[in-house]
């Protein structure tokens, strides 16, 4: 890769994908379903990633959303960038988060990495575009995290990337064992 604004988006792009991944093959409710004390769940994660980078790459270099987020009116339900409403489909939210892709992406491409844009919920908001995309790779690589942990919780699939799980390929026998030895060691620390 011979530019450094080329990478930086490859790794944007990359972490995307991993959070898409994990929806795949899952019910409505499955991906709705809240799976810690907060609330967390897949396709709230994937709704606020979709926020996340409407708002980076488009007000903060005067490049406003072509979609209108609902979540940030007055009378919007408590925390709902987090959570898809009765209204709002895996389809629809993923469509989101594709045009949130686009947008961001033709804000990339336009811009240099130097170029200034401000962001108006920090206190020193003034940033520029390289600032805005390591920002956004690091939230985005985040919840990619979270997503990990939530699928896994869901039905058992692990693993970084589709055809590239980036895990020992051992079988259910190994990874009962693995976790067993785990809590063995963690509880002797209670002794």
């Amino acid at each position: 890769m011979s530019d450094a604004k080329q990478m930086l988006h490859r790794y944007l792009q990359s972490s995307r994908e991993a959070v898409l991944w994990k929806l795949e093959g899952l019910s409505e409710r499955d991906l709705r379903w809240p799976h810690t004390r907060t609330g967390t769940n897949l396709l709230g994660l994937v709704k606020h990633l979709a926020g996340v980078e409407l708002g980076y790459f488009g007000d903060t270099f005067g490049r406003p959303a072509p979609i209108e987020l609902v979540w940030l009116a007055d009378d919007a339900p408590p925390n709902v960038d987090m959570w898809a409403t009765e209204d709002e489909s895996a389809e629809y939210v993923v469509g989101l988060y594709r045009q949130a892709w686009a947008h961001s992406d033709a804000t990339i491409e336009a811009l240099g990495l130097e170029d200034v844009g401000r962001v108006p919920w920090w206190r020193d908001g003034e940033v520029t575009l390289h600032h805005v995309l390591v920002h956004v790779i690091a939230e985005t690589a985040r919840h990619a995290g979270h997503a990990d942990i939530v699928r896994e919780l869901i039905d058992g699939a692990a693993g970084l990337r589709a055809g590239a799980t980036n895990l020992p390929a051992k079988g259910a026998g190994w990874w009962d064992e693995y976790v067993a030895n785990l809590r063995t060691v963690a509880e002797s620390f209670e002794r």
